[in-house]
């Protein structure tokens, strides 16, 4: 049963023997196709909380909603080797999840690092991905994107309280999301930050910087057009901000022409990426899922 926050906190092993970390929301109906969150980068469960517990009480389709947080992120332990903070790695603590939540399909929501994830995922065993939906990413990465994530992972200062954390965020991204509202920014700085004794800190492990550093972005990250193709037989939905620096309207393109049926939102006044809880998209995602799930027993 869900706690009084709405999820119970799920740990697990990986099988190097990190302990890792989920939030599981709701028990929904059996018949309805669980969905599993994937945040970004330096993201963490947090990210998802309005989204999952929208999803997981909705009053037509409620279902059992998984976010996770990555080794290194939130609540899951951090790796001795930064060299561990990679897609592949995390796919197989994802697959390593669900197995422990005796979850074989599922709907995957993939934030930026998550639909790179999702990716490897249908590589590495295509028949867990009940429907995919990408949130501002596709099997292109733009080396701009990547060199604006840099620069502020890189330059990021230590911040005395939320407020001076929020007035930063605002500073880094406040020209590509002037959609949010003062409610969206402290949202979104609580989803950041951990609280220790009232000071904000980044929740995640330094070291994963190292990633990001070690990147030549004079060359393009290889495509994965291959392993988003082997979708095709999947419904996907893919979520873009409209100011986004990382996934092109020409990727979007192309991967309408790969994927028939396809589902493309265009999110107005947001950048990279888009805040799921806001607006209508809840309710889109929420409609998007509900044609996943089966027939109840007559």
């Amino acid at each position: 049963m869900a706690g009084t926050d709405g999820f119970t906190d799920f740990f697990y092993l990986s099988k190097d023997g990190l302990r890792l970390h989920a939030r599981v929301y709701g028990d929904g109906d059996h018949a309805r196709t669980p969905a599993v969150c994937l945040p970004g980068l330096t993201r963490n469960v947090r990210d998802f909380h309005e989204l999952a517990l929208f999803l997981s009480t909705h009053p037509e389709t409620p279902r059992r909603v998984i976010a996770f947080d990555y080794r290194g992120r939130g609540a899951s332990a951090y790796d001795p080797n930064w060299k561990n903070y990679n897609i592949v790695t995390e796919a197989e603590d994802i697959l390593a999840g669900i197995d422990a939540l005796g979850i074989s399909e599922a709907a995957f929501i993939g934030t930026s690092r998550g639909g790179l994830i999702i990716h490897m995922l249908a590589a590495m065993r295509l028949s867990v991905l009940k429907a995919s939906v990408f949130n501002d990413i596709g099997p292109v990465v733009e080396a701009v994107g990547l060199a604006h994530i840099r620069s502020y992972l890189e330059n990021a200062s230590p911040a005395a309280t939320f407020a001076q954390a929020e007035q930063a965020q605002r500073a880094i991204h406040g020209a590509d999301f002037p959609a949010l509202s003062d409610q969206d920014w402290a949202r979104m700085v609580k989803a950041i930050y951990r609280d220790e004794n009232g000071r904000p800190v980044a929740d995640y492990d330094p070291a994963l910087v190292n990633t990001v550093i070690a990147l030549d972005l004079r060359q393009s990250l290889p495509a994965l057009w291959e392993r988003f193709e082997a979708l095709r037989a999947v419904p996907v939905m893919v979520i873009r901000g409209e100011n986004t620096r990382l996934l092109s309207t020409g990727t979007v393109a192309e991967m309408e022409q790969r994927h028939s049926g396809m589902e493309v939102i265009t999110i107005a006044g947001q950048g990279h990426p888009p805040m799921l809880e806001t607006g209508d998209l809840p309710e889109r995602i929420a409609r998007f899922l509900a044609k996943l799930d089966k027939s109840p027993s007559l």
